[in-house]
């Protein structure tokens, strides 16, 4: 499942399509909340679209939940299917692409994935309130793979269309709805990386 993710979205891009989804941005915001990285893994710290009034605020989080038992590990993914949100903290990954591995031997392939025909895609996720000194963190949810990710994974993180957006940000679709997987052709995919023999 993904465990990596690239954010390359330009901050005038960014404004130009809430501008055209009608999403308002806070005033304070700029690009300096939208950090260009090549790798966010987990436990790295990325932006998160969240509610905050009847804006959508950009917010440093931690990628990954702490875990919840001291020998276990952070979680990064969370299956969604016949789960319900409507009291959940629910929140976007905003993404230009997201990798998947194959393979069995260190380097493993890795395969990057982005959202044909639009400037970037958007992870459905959770987040939660950082603990004592702790910032909050987040986790992307999963569902089946479609059929563009399913020869690379058995799984795959919630794209969601940028109409999408609001919806998934305010509930106003059902969870089946929103958290499917897209179509075959919605994803375009190139190997940037060849796994080891």
């Amino acid at each position: 499942m993904c465990n990596d993710y690239e954010q390359h979205i330009a901050w005038a891009e960014y404004c130009e399509l809430m501008q055209y989804l009608e999403l308002k941005i806070p005033k304070q915001q700029s690009a300096l909340d939208l950090p260009i990285a090549d790798d966010i893994k987990i436990g790295d710290i990325g932006p998160v679209m969240r509610a905050a009034g009847n804006a959508i605020e950009l917010t440093p989080m931690r990628f990954g939940f702490p875990p919840a038992n001291p020998k276990g590990g952070p979680v990064f993914n969370f299956r969604s299917e016949g789960r319900r949100f409507g009291g959940s903290n629910r929140c976007l990954v905003p993404a230009s692409a997201f990798f998947e591995f194959t393979g069995k031997k260190y380097p493993k392939a890795k395969h990057r994935f982005t959202l044909r025909n639009a400037p970037f895609l958007a992870i459905a996720g959770l987040w939660r309130d950082g603990q004592g000194n702790q910032p909050p963190s987040f986790t992307m949810l999963t569902t089946e793979p479609g059929p563009d990710v399913e020869p690379y994974h058995n799984r795959q993180v919630a794209v969601l269309r940028p109409h999408d957006w609001v919806s998934w940000i305010h509930l106003t679709k059902s969870e089946g709805e929103l958290l499917s997987p897209l179509p075959a052709g919605s994803l375009d995919v190139e190997t940037v990386r060849a796994g080891s023999d």
